[in-house]
């Protein structure tokens, strides 16, 4: 099925950073024609992150590329009430509505729910937001970092005793979230099929992260009793642990069938003997040591370079992963073969795929993320405008486009 699921869908995103606009390119993916509101003259502060401090250095805006591709450019001034009506206009021919402005900024536009419901009954309205929009903290704005790393338990929670808790690489709690925001939007298209009538859904970052985190949430909702966490040279399972191989590349491993998983490890070593050994043969005998197997593990990986393990674990069926780095991942073959990296259409670069497939469905091939206002003229012609009303609009800057830039620049 080529041109996608969704061909026929209009989506505005009207939204900024990365958990409702990585929705969005989730459903330019599978055909949907996607318009994002830009405010002029700078559009989405999102643009700008890749200069911030500590990102990688690129020529190009790697994070806008992501997120951002596939969609259309309408830049609007909603301050203006001509600004705002444009986008009425929009809402009227449009399925679903993207948004994670504050409540007091939807407000002041007036661009809550029941404002575009009034326009129109089968509008989709999808929100996210950092806390939810009840309670004391709905009024907070919130980013991944603070609203699903650190709100969630997750910082708390991941990393060793002996060290401080980390940031979080870009995008680490939004990707997710947009994702969570993707499946509310197909249920309540799935619904408005068989109602005719649009609703609202939402999402949060910290409620995404707490779903992360549920396994320990849940266990805190029992009133279980936390056990102290180790090091990785005394963890509480050794074979749940990370090592490093002759060569200085580090992998992991998830063995958690002590049965199983055990001798296979010892037969991957070439220590069978290890198998039925006193110290190691059981996993309470194991957690006992663990400090003594740990030495030994260490010493054993590392006596071979990593593509010789990687050959032992596959005999030995060990589960098993590299820890590879962004720059390693994208030359991964299993990626590769997953068709992970599509091709930018006429852009001569790749960008990665988002993590859904559909059987028998093609993807739409990605387009190049677009310049601030870059489609803002075909959008007010297919609304009716003529070239003097898009001309003044521009002019008073209620509207911005790429030919406005170039002249004012």
């Amino acid at each position: 099925m080529a041109g996608g699921i969704l061909s026929g869908i209009r989506v505005i995103d009207a939204a900024t950073y990365i958990a409702a606009p990585g929705a969005a390119a989730a459903l330019a993916d599978f055909g949907a024609e996607v318009i994002k509101i830009e405010r002029p003259p700078h559009g989405d502060p999102y643009r700008y992150l890749v200069k911030n401090s500590g990102m990688p250095a690129s020529e190009h805006n790697y994070c806008w590329i992501l997120d951002d591709r596939s969609k259309k450019s309408l830049a609007l001034n909603l301050g203006e009430d001509r600004g705002r009506g444009i986008l009425i206009q929009l809402v009227r021919t449009a399925d679903v509505f993207l948004t994670n402005f504050l409540p007091a900024q939807l407000n002041r536009f007036r661009l809550q729910y029941e404002d575009l419901r009034a326009v129109n009954e089968r509008l989709i309205y999808a929100s996210v937001t950092g806390y939810g929009e009840t309670g004391p903290d709905a009024d907070l704005p919130g980013f991944d970092m603070t609203a699903y790393w650190a709100r969630s338990g997750l910082m708390d929670f991941i990393h060793n005793p002996d060290a401080e808790p980390t940031t979080t690489p870009s995008g680490f709690g939004d990707h997710p979230t947009a994702m969570a925001l993707f499946g509310a939007v197909m249920l309540a298209l799935y619904q408005r099929e068989r109602t005719g009538r649009g609703m609202k859904v939402s999402t949060t970052l910290m409620a995404c992260g707490a779903w992360s985190h549920g396994c320990y949430i849940q266990a805190a909702l029992c009133g279980a009793q936390f056990i102290p966490r180790r090091t990785r040279r005394e963890p509480h399972n050794p074979l749940v642990n990370h090592y490093l191989s002759g060569d200085e590349r580090r992998f992991v491993f998830c063995l958690i069938e002590p049965r199983r998983d055990w001798p296979r490890l010892c037969r991957a070593l070439g220590r069978e003997e290890w198998i039925d050994d006193e110290r190691f043969c059981t996993p309470a005998l194991r957690r006992e040591n663990a400090g003594a197997l740990v030495a030994l593990l260490d010493q054993e990986f590392g006596r071979r370079p990593m593509e010789e393990w990687a050959r032992r674990f596959a005999a030995a069926e060990v589960t098993w992963s590299p820890v590879p780095s962004a720059a390693e991942l994208v030359m991964d073959p299993q990626m590769a073969a997953q068709g992970a990296f599509p091709e930018i259409e006429g852009a001569g670069m790749r960008t990665l795929d988002t993590p859904i497939r559909v059987e028998g469905v093609e993807k739409t091939l990605p387009r190049r993320a677009p310049a601030i206002g870059e489609h803002t003229i075909e959008i007010l012609d297919s609304l009716g405008y003529s070239s003097e009303e898009i001309g003044r609009l521009e002019d008073e800057g209620v509207v911005q486009s790429c030919r406005s830039r170039a002249e004012s620049g």
